[in-house]
C-alpha cells in the first residue's frame, strides 16, 4: 500500500511540474513558419460586422496564403468565412465581392466571386476571364461590379511572319518575344508586356464583362461616381508607363455612352481619385512636376467636372494614403507616415487638419462607417494587429481597441529585444533618426557585435513597427542599428532632396555618425562591426566598404554597383527622366557615384545576394562587383536566390535563407572570444 502511495505521490509531483511555464526562448528563424498577418479590414455598411484578410505562411507550398475572416464590430465571434482576398461589401451589406482562384484555370488565375452574407452563404463565381481582375468596385446600386484587367493589343501584328510547317514530331524552340515598348519588363509590378490595362463592368450575378475603355493606355485607380452613371480613374499612355510618376491624369467615363472627360490638366502625376459622398467633389493625390528627385505628394480637391482644383494638404512626410471622405462630406481622413510613425489625420476642405490618432506606432486605416474606423496597428513589440477606433469625437485615440492580436502563440514563448529610439547629429547640422535593438539578455557592461542595417529606396523609411528580421538578429546576440539617413522619406522635402545628384554621398556620413553614436555608448565591440542592406541599402553597403575599412564583414543585397550599365538593364529605367542629360552623353557623374569605381579600396569581406529574377537591380550588377572582388582576392561569394523578383523575403523560405546566410557570413569573420552569445 505504501509503495502505491509513493508512486502516486511521485507521479503527482511530476504532473504538477509539467504545468510550469517554460522558459522563454529566442525568436529563431523557424518561428517565421508560424507567422501570420492581417490586412484590409472593411466594415459592413451598417457598421456591425468586419470582414478582413488573414494571412499565414504555408510551409509546404512555400508561400503566403490568404483567407477572409469575419467578426462582429466589437471583435466577438471571430471566425473563418471563405478562401479569398480583397473583400468588398455591397452597398446594402447583403453580399461581399472578393478575389479567389476559380475556373477556367483553377489555381492559376484569380476570379471575382460574390458571397451572400445570409445564413445560406451562397457563393457564385462572377468572372471567368483569362487575366487577373483587380481593384474591384461595387456600383452604388449594387447591380454591377467594375474592375480593371489587362487586354492584348488590337490590330495586326507588324512582325507577323510565315514560318514553314514543322516536320511531324519536330520539337522546335518557342517563338521569340518581340519588344517594342520601353515598359516591357514591368509585367511583374502591374504592367503587362503584351497588353494594356483597361476598365470593365460586369453584372453582380455574373455574365460577360463589358470593356469600358480602349486604346494604348493603362487605366487604374477606378471609383464609381455616386450616381452610378460614370467612373473616375487615372490614366497614362502605354508608352509613358515607365514615367507614371511624372505624368498621369484623372478622367471620367460615362458607362453608357463611353464619353471620356479629362479632369486634370497639368504637368505632374495625379492619381487615386475619390468622389465625395454627394458627388460634388473629387479628392486626389499628386504634385506639380519639378526636377527634384524627391517630391512629396499633396492632397487635392476639385469639383466633379474638374474645375477649381486646389491643394489642401502639402508637406506631410510620406504621401497621404488610404483616403476616406467623412460621411457628411466636410473633409477627408488619411494616414501619413512622418518621422518614423504613421497616424490618422483629418482635414477639412480648407486644409485645416488635426490628428485623430497619435503615438509611436504605425497605424493604417482602411475603412470608416458610422463614425467608426478599422485598420491595423504595429509597434516595436506588436506585429500587425486589427484595430478599431472612433473618428468623430475630436480627441486623440478615442476608443482605440485591439480586435484581433496576431502571433500570440509565438510571442508568448519568446523574449524580444528592447528597442530604443535615438536622434543624433551628422554633417551639415543634420539631425538623423534611428533605432537600436538590443539582445534579450542585454548587459551594458558587456561588448556586443553590431549590425548596421540600411534601408532601400533610397527614398524609403524605417519606422516604429515590429520588425521580425531585427528581432531575430538581436536574438542571436547582435545589437542592431537602423536609421533614416538623409534622402529618407518622412522628414520633409529638404531632407529627402539632400542626396539629389549626390547619391551615395553624405548619407554615408549620416550612417557613420550613427555607428559613432552607438559605439560611444561603450557596449559595442569595435572589432565586430557588420553592415548590410538591400537595394538602395545594397548600394550604400557596397559604397561603405569602398570608403572605410572599419567593418569586419558586409553583405550587399541586390545592389547597384555600376550606374552606367544599370540604365540599360533595369526595369526602372524611367527614373532617367531628364532626356537632355542621358548618362552616356556624360558618364562621369554616373561613374563617380558607382561603388564599382572604388572596389580597389575594399578590404572588407563582402558577400553578395541577389534574386535570379530581379529586374529592378539586375544580377549583372552583382556579377560585376563579385568579379571585381574576386580579381582583387577579397573574400567574397555570390548567392543567387531563386524566385522573388526584387524581394529577398519572398517566398517565405527566402527570408529565412537570407537571415541565416548573412549571419553565417558575419560569423566567419567574427572575433570569437568577444561574442556575447552563440545562439542560432
Amino acid at each position: 500500500m505504501s509503495v502505491r502511495l509513493l508512486i502516486s505521490a511521485s507521479l503527482l509531483v511530476v504532473s504538477a511540474s509539467s504545468f510550469a511555464a517554460p522558459a522563454k526562448n529566442r525568436l529563431t528563424v523557424d518561428r517565421y513558419l508560424d507567422w501570420e498577418d492581417v490586412a484590409r479590414p472593411t466594415l459592413a455598411p451598417d457598421g456591425k460586422r468586419i470582414v478582413y484578410e488573414r494571412r499565414w505562411v504555408d510551409a509546404l507550398q512555400d508561400r503566403w496564403e490568404t483567407a477572409l475572416w469575419i467578426m462582429n464590430a466589437d471583435g466577438s465571434k471571430n471566425r473563418f468565412l471563405v478562401r479569398g482576398s480583397e473583400p468588398r461589401w455591397s452597398p446594402d451589406g447583403t453580399r461581399i465581392a472578393y478575389l479567389a482562384h476559380g475556373e477556367p484555370d483553377g489555381t492559376r488565375i484569380l476570379q471575382i466571386f460574390v458571397r451572400w452574407m445570409d445564413a445560406e452563404g451562397s457563393v457564385s463565381q462572377v468572372t471567368r476571364v483569362r487575366e487577373k481582375p483587380s481593384n474591384i468596385r461595387w456600383s452604388p446600386d449594387g447591380e454591377s461590379i467594375a474592375f480593371q484587367m489587362v487586354v492584348p493589343p488590337d490590330g495586326d501584328d507588324p512582325f507577323r511572319i510565315d514560318m514553314p510547317k514543322p516536320p511531324r514530331g519536330a520539337e522546335w524552340t518557342d517563338p521569340p518575344k518581340i519588344v517594342t515598348r520601353l515598359d516591357y519588363r514591368r509585367d511583374r509590378i502591374g504592367y503587362h508586356p503584351d497588353g494594356f490595362r483597361h476598365l470593365f463592368v460586369i453584372t453582380a450575378d455574373g455574365g460577360t464583362p463589358r470593356q469600358v475603355t480602349a486604346g494604348e493606355w493603362h487605366h487604374d485607380d477606378l471609383q464609381w461616381m455616386p450616381d452610378g452613371q460614370s467612373l473616375v480613374f487615372r490614366s497614362l499612355r502605354a508608352d509613358d508607363a515607365e514615367y507614371q510618376w511624372r505624368e498621369s491624369e484623372i478622367y471620367s467615363i460615362d458607362i453608357d455612352s463611353g464619353e471620356v472627360t479629362q479632369l486634370t490638366r497639368r504637368q505632374g502625376p495625379d492619381r487615386d481619385p475619390l468622389p465625395s459622398p454627394d458627388g460634388r467633389h473629387i479628392a486626389y493625390l499628386g504634385y506639380d512636376w519639378t526636377d527634384d528627385t524627391y517630391i512629396e505628394e499633396g492632397l487635392y480637391v476639385m469639383n466633379a467636372d474638374g474645375s477649381n482644383p486646389r491643394r489642401i494638404i502639402g508637406e506631410m512626410g510620406r504621401r497621404p494614403q488610404n483616403l476616406r471622405w467623412a460621411e457628411d462630406g466636410t473633409g477627408l481622413y488619411f494616414t501619413a507616415a512622418v518621422l518614423g510613425t504613421s497616424n490618422l489625420i483629418f482635414t477639412d476642405l480648407e486644409g485645416e487638419h488635426r490628428p485623430v490618432t497619435e503615438g509611436n506606432h504605425m497605424v493604417s486605416m482602411t475603412d470608416i462607417q458610422s463614425g467608426r474606423a478599422v485598420g491595423t496597428l504595429t509597434s516595436y513589440y506588436v506585429p500587425k494587429n486589427l484595430i478599431a477606433f472612433d473618428v468623430t469625437s475630436g480627441s486623440l485615440n478615442t476608443g482605440l481597441t485591439t480586435l484581433h492580436e496576431t502571433n500570440r502563440g509565438v510571442l508568448t514563448e519568446v523574449e524580444l529585444g528592447e528597442v530604443e529610439e535615438i536622434w543624433y547629429g551628422s554633417v551639415d547640422d543634420f539631425r538623423v533618426h534611428g533605432w537600436i535593438v538590443k539582445p534579450p539578455d542585454f548587459d551594458p557592461s558587456k561588448r556586443y557585435p553590431l549590425i548596421l542595417r540600411i534601408h532601400g529606396g533610397p527614398h524609403g523609411m524605417y519606422h516604429s513597427g515590429f520588425d521580425f528580421k531585427n528581432q531575430n538578429h538581436a536574438a542571436n546576440g547582435y545589437v542592431v542599428l537602423y536609421t533614416n539617413p538623409r534622402g529618407s522619406s518622412g522628414y520633409g522635402s529638404p531632407f529627402g532632396n539632400a542626396i539629389e545628384n549626390a547619391y551615395p554621398d553624405k548619407d554615408y556620413d549620416d550612417l557613420m555618425a550613427g555607428v559613432d553614436e552607438i559605439v560611444s555608448r561603450g557596449y559595442i565591440d569595435e572589432r565586430n562591426l557588420f553592415v548590410y542592406g538591400g537595394s538602395g541599402g545594397g548600394v550604400l553597403t557596397s559604397w561603405i566598404v569602398g570608403h572605410t575599412q572599419r567593418f569586419t564583414a558586409a553583405v550587399s543585397k541586390a545592389p547597384v554597383t555600376n550606374w552606367l550599365s544599370f540604365v540599360g538593364t533595369t526595369d526602372g529605367s524611367g527614373w532617367y527622366h531628364n532626356f537632355d542629360a542621358l548618362p552616356w552623353d556624360d558618364p562621369s557623374e554616373h561613374l563617380r557615384r558607382s561603388p564599382l569605381m572604388y572596389v580597389g579600396n575594399v578590404t572588407t569581406p563582402t558577400l553578395l545576394m541577389t534574386g535570379e529574377k530581379d529586374l529592378r537591380t539586375p544580377m549583372e550588377q552583382t556579377e560585376q562587383y563579385y568579379r571585381a572582388l574576386k580579381l582583387r582576392k577579397i573574400p567574397t561569394a555570390m548567392i543567387r536566390l531563386a524566385d522573388g523578383w526584387h524581394s529577398r523575403s519572398l517566398p517565405p523560405t527566402n527570408l529565412m535563407r537570407v537571415q541565416l546566410y548573412l549571419r553565417n557570413w558575419f560569423d566567419r569573420f567574427m572575433v570569437r572570444e568577444t561574442r556575447a552569445t552563440d545562439q542560432q
